[in-house]
């Protein structure tokens, strides 16, 4: 029987033929997504689910769809999924993280020159029948500095098209390579040199902790005099409250924002101010990227329904099913590692080296590389995923190999890996126990047998006496639980290293005093997903 498939929001008829011409049988229900009732009174006759923004894929409607194998969103964002509840219930989550890059690209350009030489003011006082020529006196963008904060996907086109226009591109992006850069033909910096030199500043980053207000009152006050800020990426990365005072005193000549920090945006304090250019969120919203993304979801689920191939995953590794029973615990472990040594690594890594040895060198070893470099890059880009990290690692210039080998230790199989940037080489080695569970077995070359926790934290230190008295007495005042502790070294008096295993985050002021203390080299707090 052929797999059916229900698109229960607007796709495109073209999108729609896809799944007929693949001989799957489809049903064309465009408005059904917004009647959370009727849909799950029929999505149990479906396997495949293709959704917009308006369809709400709750633990509900999950229940009733006792058939659906997978949920396809035309579209980046996946908020509208619960992916937890659709991992635990087997449905694989896809997105097509790529079909709109060029239109958000192209949205921060044009609002570039709308800020520029204030289009929307210049329109509506024209509309009204007003000539006032001379009061719109606007600034050329060839030969200004555009500071473009996040150089990936759409952060590298901005800069191409910004290299078009003859400006000079000043890229801050701590995965950004030199070599990359160069390819790139833009001039990596800081983030302070990028502020103190650019005449326009532009955003191209997810929202994280780390980005979160990454324009703060201190930052924006160390602009340049007349700079113009464009946000097109995420709402949040932008003080607000402090943009608006600085826009008022005309430290900040303009801005452009098409995202904002609360939306639907009925109200903000950037609102009818002077030179403020607001959009409601269009980045994304062109013909063509909308019906790129409507095929791009058809073909994915169609690959996916008719060979089993998995593309764009958010919740499972590119891999079998049968191979999955089998390498779970070694996808997990591959992550962890990579999401050690990621969280470890603040400057810009070249290479990314991963050993397989024993057992897990028959292993399907792509998906266990996607899982590692996920892992990897989780700290820069919460939203990348075990498909789309290769890529991300490609577009930043970042070198990936793979080694395997017979068994050659005392563990039947483990895996190492190694990354590597223009500062240092550092690497960690993690095997699975017969319980299933994976292990830290080597970091820095010491070897360790250490368990996967929540929430750990990571020092280095000369083997001296105090350490672990240090250790306890800091966290114990702050108030702050360890649950359990592993140490490590690689000989008396050499270098030695702890993981603490406590039970929340370990907040900066208790890191800031450990610090002090004169006996730490890293002091580094850790999370997983040990779910």
């Amino acid at each position: 029987m052929a797999p059916k498939v229900l698109v229960s929001d607007k796709l495109s008829e073209t999108a729609v033929q896809i799944f007929r011409d693949r001989g799957i049988d489809v049903d064309f229900l465009p408005d059904v997504g917004k009647d959370k009732e009727k849909l799950a009174e029929i999505i149990g006759q479906y396997d495949g689910l293709a959704i917009r923004s308006a369809t709400k894929v709750t633990p509900t409607i999950l229940e009733h769809a006792t058939n659906l194998k997978v949920v396809g969103r035309a579209g980046i964002g996946t908020d509208n999924v619960d992916k937890e509840a659709a991992s635990k219930k087997g449905v694989i989550v896809m997105n097509t993280p790529f079909g709109n890059m060029i239109t958000t690209a192209e949205h921060a350009i044009a609002m570039m020159f709308a800020v520029a030489r204030q289009l929307p003011e210049a329109s509506a006082s024209t509309h009204a029948g007003k000539w006032e020529k001379s009061k719109f006196m606007g600034v050329e963008l060839t030969g200004k500095t555009l500071g473009v904060i996040g150089a990936g996907n759409i952060g590298g086109i901005v800069c191409d098209r910004a290299r078009g226009l003859k400006m000079k591109v000043a890229a801050y992006d701590p995965f950004l390579s030199e070599e990359k850069a160069r390819d790139m033909q833009v001039e990596k910096v800081e983030l302070d040199e990028l502020l103190t030199r650019a005449d326009f500043i532009t955003l191209h980053v997810p929202f994280t902790e780390q980005t979160k207000n990454i324009l703060s009152r201190e930052n924006l006050a160390k602009t340049k005099k007349g700079v113009r800020i464009i946000n097109c990426a995420r709402g949040g990365l932008v003080d607000e409250e402090a943009l608006a005072e600085m826009l008022k005193s005309g430290h900040v000549a303009g801005a452009a924002f098409d995202v904002f920090a609360v939306e639907p945006a009925k109200e903000n304090v950037l609102f009818n101010l002077p030179n403020v250019v607001c959009t409601p969120h269009l980045g994304a919203s062109t013909t063509e990227a909308q019906e790129n993304v409507a095929l791009q979801v058809a073909d994915q689920m169609s690959n996916y329904l008719l060979d089993g191939a998995v593309e764009n995953a958010l919740n499972m590794p590119s891999m079998t099913a049968e191979e999955a029973k089998v390498m779970g615990p070694w996808v997990d472990l591959a992550g962890h590692l990579g999401g050690f040594i990621g969280q470890l690594t603040d400057e810009p890594i070249k290479a990314i080296n991963i050993l397989y040895d024993g057992v897990v060198s028959d292993m399907n070893l792509p998906a266990l590389n996607c899982a590692v470099v996920a892992g990897i890059m989780k700290k820069a880009n919460p939203d990348v995923n075990m498909v789309s990290a290769p890529v991300v690692a490609k577009e930043k210039g970042i070198q990936i190999s793979t080694t395997n080998q017979d068994k050659s230790g005392a563990f039947d199989g483990y895996i190492k890996v190694t990354i590597v940037t223009d500062k240092r080489e550092r690497s960690i080695g993690g095997t699975v126990f017969s319980d299933g569970k994976p292990r830290f077995i080597q970091i820095k070359g010491i070897n360790i047998d250490a368990e996967v926790g929540e929430h750990m934290l990571y020092t280095t230190n000369e083997d001296v006496p105090g350490i672990i008295g240090t250790l306890g007495g800091v966290l114990g005042e702050a108030g702050v639980n360890i649950a359990n502790f592993t140490l490590g070294r690689a000989e008396a008096g050499g270098e030695a290293i702890a993981l603490l295993y406590v039970d929340g985050q370990v907040e900066p002021k208790v890191l800031n005093q450990l610090g002090a203390t004169g006996l730490f080299k890293q002091i580094k707090p850790l999370e997983f997903d040990v779910a």
